[in-house]
């Protein structure tokens, strides 16, 4: 019964602190005078990945490195398919070239090359060592195109407000990584009272229940109609657990993997991506929501139901 209860109170904290958290990322973004979603891809990408961050950590210092990388993993299949797949549904997100360029192309080459680096059957550090440099050069590149942003805009004068932008996000932070906490604290006595493996925990329940940052602020930007920071929010911080997260467990304790669980996941995530790639005139159609809910559900299916026994 607690942990049900945790969970409650972990979804009304992750609904508030994005209503927070997304008002305070558009007023930063005009005063720094660059693109919301730079903004989303980079401190609200980072912020509320920060569960995953956590969960990982743990599990790699307490030797069950499988964990981490079946949360991060999972969680990338889980913001894309059901998290965009929800905000799609609600109406088609447009993006911006820079987007394409910057993060899409990343977020479509991460799970490539962890999949490369899996073929021996391991992550090691050497591999954690590789992915951490990716996921440095990326974001580099962000940093310097945040700059050339700030140096074209024209200033803008906004007073006091900005203060309170500032209040918004220290505000709406906070509770989204409470939120997170608190869903991965209820999720994981749930899943544990069914009798699910680590990978599977780590894949399914604690992988949405660390997304649910990711997913009250991207929700609560559709509805604000700041796609940018929303859409943002979710390709960084697939970068960020695949790039980073990852990399981090498989130095702190290499990671051996099950070809048949890691694949799985890469799939989907790497199908996931695909199917929100925009068109030429950077729309993401409407259609593509139910596709990707009807992916995610294959993914589940995949994981839990037609996983081999032992």
């Amino acid at each position: 019964m607690t942990d049900w209860i945790l969970l409650v109170v972990g979804v009304l904290c992750a609904g508030l602190g994005g209503e927070l958290f997304v008002r305070g990322s558009v007023g930063i973004a005009r005063w720094l005078r660059i693109a919301p979603g730079i903004i989303g891809a980079t401190i609200a990408a980072f912020s509320t990945s920060s569960p995953e961050l956590s969960v990982s950590i743990n599990a790699a210092v307490a030797g069950k490195p499988q964990i981490a990388l079946g949360d991060a993993l999972g969680s990338n299949v889980v913001n894309v398919a059901l998290i965009l797949g929800l905000a799609l549904v609600l109406s088609g997100i447009r993006s911006s070239r820079q987007a394409v360029r910057r993060d899409f192309s990343v977020a479509v080459f991460v799970p490539i090359l962890i999949g490369v680096l899996l073929i021996d059957g391991i992550l090691s550090r050497v591999d954690g060592a590789i992915m951490l440099c990716a996921f440095l050069a990326w974001l580099t590149a962000t940093v310097f195109q945040a700059r050339k942003q700030r140096s074209a805009a024209p200033e803008i004068l906004s007073g006091n407000r900005q203060w309170v932008s500032i209040v918004l996000c220290c505000l709406g932070l906070p509770l989204l990584v409470g939120a997170g906490i608190l869903i991965v604290t209820g999720a994981k006595g749930i899943a544990a009272s069914l009798g699910l493996d680590p990978f599977v925990i780590g894949a399914t329940i604690v992988a949405v229940g660390t997304s649910a940052p990711e997913l009250a602020t991207t929700l609560v930007a559709k509805m604000r109609g700041h796609d940018e920071i929303g859409l943002g929010n979710i390709l960084g911080s697939n970068i960020f657990n695949g790039l980073f997260i990852i990399a981090l467990a498989a130095m702190i304790r290499p990671i051996v993997v099950d070809w048949r669980e890691t694949t799985t996941a890469l799939a989907f995530g790497f199908a996931a991506l695909l199917l929100v790639l925009p068109r030429r005139d950077g729309l993401i159609p409407r259609v593509r929501g139910v596709l990707l809910l009807a992916l995610y559900g294959a993914y589940v299916v995949a994981v839990v139901v037609l996983r081999p026994s032992g």
